[in-house]
């Protein structure tokens, strides 16, 4: 049986993450938004530049889940300075679990997330945090069942609508 296994984004991999990111964002979330909305987002914020800035912040990190030669999903984390908000340097953000849908029952995304524990735990943080729509029962599901409990909401904005994220937390301490 094959295994998925995990490896760290290299910028020679730029290529892969922008096609995985944009594929795995779509799926998730096209039958929520316009078309627009959608297409705009996905060209501003997984375009090659913004992908090539986030990669070479040492502040943030990125792991592919490989199953079978392709990549599947993939996971963002970001510490200090490069948190979206609460940029605390005690805390590590989870900014990103996707994983292509056709995945999604192998448990990538508990793989993906234990990598993140790992890290947490290794560099000693005190807790990790994360947004997720509010409108994602499945998301929200999976992070309470690893911990992890409300803490705040804040808006995600998403071409012309105003959408919802509930913040959770996952004390390590």
């Amino acid at each position: 049986m094959n295994t998925v296994s995990l490896r760290k984004v290299e910028l020679t991999d730029i290529e892969i993450l922008q096609d995985l990111a944009k594929k795995t964002f779509y799926e998730t979330f096209e039958s929520f938004n316009t078309k627009e909305d959608m297409q705009n987002y996905l060209n501003e914020n997984f375009s090659i530049d913004k992908l090539r800035s986030e990669l070479e912040n040492p502040l943030s990190e990125f792991y592919f889940a490989e199953f079978e030669h392709k990549m599947v999903g993939y996971l963002k984390i970001n510490s200090s300075k490069a948190q979206t908000e609460i940029k605390n340097t005690n805390s590590l953000e989870i900014e990103r679990i996707y994983i292509l849908q056709g995945y999604q029952k192998m448990k990538i995304g508990q793989l993906l997330f234990e990598k993140a524990l790992s890290i947490a735990k290794t560099e000693n943080y005190e807790y990790i945090w994360l947004g997720v729509w509010e409108e994602n029962p499945k998301a929200i599901a999976f992070y309470k069942k690893n911990g992890f409990i409300e803490f705040d909401k804040h808006i995600f904005r998403l071409g012309d609508d105003e959408q919802t994220d509930i913040m959770m937390k996952l004390n390590l301490k």
